[in-house]
């Protein structure tokens, strides 16, 4: 069934529809995105759909461990630890391969994340391509039955934990410049919550507030948390009225530390079939005489920053914090499971 869609996919493609395509979202706020939008969105049969749920739930067992504070703490010394953290992760991207292994077709992880990705945009990207192909009606990227209107209501109650939508803030470092500002768009347009920069915030004790277009303080009781630590650190210029670090009286939607606990620190923990060899750096007993079968990745960045594709052993003897670095074997990947279409 899936060859048949892709065949009608590739049939009914057009260059014209796929500017079509571009102007439809860029239309909604006058704003084109900064990233590449895919021509295509990747139509996967039962049976993958089976194993990527299978290899969800394996790493979902390994997060639900008792112990799996305790084995993760370290994440949290290498790190700025923010306090009142709650007892599990709000959100949860998990990024397949789909590779090849002896003949096979399989999703292997490549990486996962405790923090939020482009959820508003994603879904609104399904109606538009929707729009322009009809047929793709049939068809569904959300599980379990769910219908968009569904999932718009998870995404606002994860979000919102039924606040008032003006005491709740998507958080960034000026987010005008991010590539993610297609999401934060969407977010404020389907959700009804402010997209807010750091240097915004205002703190007054324990309590923290932002002002409103008609310029009124508005205490924040809840943060949509979308700063990536890293990138803060390498902003100097920036100036914060507040630390991430404070006791704040807010909630959040989630909690920062789960973006270093499940992060790439848990893949050398994981084993099993939907999973690829990865060695923590300080654990490395020799290093491979392979090194071409291997990519070298910082624990903690995103979106990719500092990958080292094209190993030499230089590049691994000059790393000196090797607990912030983890080897991983390579595989041959076909697609990326981002956006799908499932029957």
């Amino acid at each position: 069934m899936i060859s048949k869609y892709r065949t009608l996919f590739n049939e009914s493609f057009t260059l014209k529809k796929y500017k079509d395509l571009q102007d439809d979202i860029t239309s909604d706020f006058n704003y084109v995105p900064t990233f590449r939008l895919a021509e295509s969105p990747f139509f996967i049969s039962k049976e993958l759909k089976q194993q990527l749920i299978e290899g969800c739930n394996d790493v979902i067992q390994f997060l639900q461990k008792d112990d799996f504070k305790k084995l993760t703490d370290k994440s949290l010394e290498l790190n700025t630890k923010v306090p009142n953290e709650d007892e599990h992760t709000t959100f949860l991207a998990i990024d397949f391969g789909v590779c090849e292994e002896n003949g096979e077709i399989l999703p292997k992880l490549i990486e996962v994340q405790g923090f939020p990705t482009l959820y508003n945009y994603q879904s609104n990207l399904y109606t538009k391509f929707k729009n322009q192909y009809p047929f793709l009606e049939e068809l569904t990227p959300f599980f379990d039955g769910l219908t968009l209107e569904d999932y718009i209501s998870i995404i606002e109650n994860a979000i919102c934990n039924n606040l008032p939508k003006e005491n709740v803030i998507l958080l960034e470092i000026e987010p005008e410049k991010q590539n993610t500002r297609i999401d934060f768009l969407y977010c404020n347009r389907d959700i009804g919550i402010p997209t807010i920069c750091v240097t915004a915030i205002i703190k007054r004790g324990n309590q923290l507030f932002y002002k409103n277009k008609n310029g009124e303080e508005i205490l924040v009781k809840r943060i949509y948390n979308r700063v990536i630590f890293d990138e803060l650190e390498l902003r100097k210029d920036l100036k914060l009225n507040f630390s991430f670090s404070d006791n704040l009286d807010v909630e959040w939607a989630g909690h920062p530390n789960w973006f270093f606990r499940i992060s790439k620190y848990i893949l050398p923990f994981l084993k099993g079939k939907y999973f690829i060899e990865t060695t923590l750096l300080s654990d490395l007993k020799e290093i491979p005489v392979d090194l071409e079968n291997y990519v070298l990745k910082p624990l903690f960045s995103f979106s990719g920053s500092g990958v080292i594709f094209n190993l030499k052993s230089g590049d691994i003897e000059a790393v000196k914090e090797k607990d912030l670095y983890i080897l991983q074997k390579k595989y041959t990947i076909f697609q990326f499971c981002n956006h799908l279409m499932a029957r």
